[in-house]
């Protein structure tokens, strides 16, 4: 008996710590602080606090009134934050039925303005009619082996500004795979087993700091 009692303690205890573990918030801006719950889905992997909050201190100022896309958006956490920090306008795409149900719900509960989600394979998205973002975040699951064709995707079908940064997440042991040539890094760093960049078109200017 007290052996069942037991065992159904460790299994609440565990449920408990992956609801938590599917809790992340918001780092800066008008909804700094927030929290956002997003589904258990396997390949949703979000970029994590840390790193988001140096992302965003990347980016400075060029969030504020950017067009950005969040094209493998999985928990929206990345395309929250720009719309926290008065990005105009974000795009998330994402294919998972639940992630999409869960980020329209939540970005109607805060009000958000400026947000379009939609439910989409991200390729095939890149492959209909273009709209011109400046800010992209390009974080697809690692196993997938998406970053180098949906890099050249947004090259190739004209989705990118003239200025447009482009943020890049991959597993680090593996290394970046083949960007469009004139992608310049401005910055990168290591978290773990996160490698991350930040990539400039060749005409883009430099950041602040």
């Amino acid at each position: 008996m007290a052996s069942s009692r037991k065992s159904a303690a460790d299994t609440g205890a565990v449920a408990a710590r992956g609801a938590r573990a599917r809790v992340l918030r918001i780092i800066g801006g008008s909804w700094r602080g927030r929290r956002l719950r997003f589904p258990a889905a396997p390949l949703i992997r979000p970029t994590p606090d840390r790193v988001r909050e140096t992302l965003f201190n990347w980016l400075g100022a060029r969030i504020a009134g950017a067009r950005c896309l969040d094209l493998f958006a999985g928990s929206g956490a990345l395309g929250l934050e720009a719309l926290s920090r008065g990005a105009a306008e974000v795009t998330f795409v994402e294919r998972d039925v639940e992630a999409v149900r869960a980020l329209r719900a939540l970005l109607a509960e805060w009000g958000a303005r400026g947000a379009l989600v939609q439910r989409a394979d991200a390729l095939r998205f890149l492959g209909g009619a273009p709209r011109v973002f400046d800010i992209v975040f390009l974080d697809p699951p690692f196993a997938a082996g998406l970053l180098a064709e949906s890099a050249a995707a947004l090259e190739r079908h004209g989705w990118l500004s003239r200025a447009a940064l482009i943020y890049v997440e991959y597993a680090a042991r593996a290394g970046p795979p083949p960007l469009p040539e004139h992608w310049r890094a401005l910055r990168e760093k290591r978290a773990g087993e996160v490698g991350y960049h930040l990539y400039a078109r060749g005409e883009a200017g430099g950041l602040e700091g």
